[in-house]
């Protein structure tokens, strides 16, 4: 939606769409059909306040680790990695 500076470089200002958004979760920023960086949310901040979660239908400001090239557009998916024991 927009992008912000802070003292560490810059947020993106969301809104999450669907499902929920926590802190140190792995993300993928797309612009247009490209992913630029895949990397994990190093913040999420609600007004002025860090969270750790975030659920559909809220407002609140991603910063992803080690990126502030963030652009109005950019569409950040968020998602888990979980490692499943093979069985027989």
């Amino acid at each position: 939606r927009a992008v912000f500076p802070i003292a560490k470089g810059f947020v993106a200002g969301c809104l999450v769409t669907e499902g929920r958004v926590q802190a140190l979760a792995f993300a993928r920023l797309r612009r247009g059909n490209r992913v630029e960086v895949e990397t994990r949310i190093a913040s999420i901040r609600r007004v002025k306040d860090e969270v750790k979660e975030v659920r559909a239908g809220t407002e609140c400001g991603i910063h992803l680790e080690n990126y502030d090239a963030y652009q109005p557009g950019d569409v950040i998916e968020c998602f888990e990695i979980q490692k499943l024991r093979a069985t027989l």
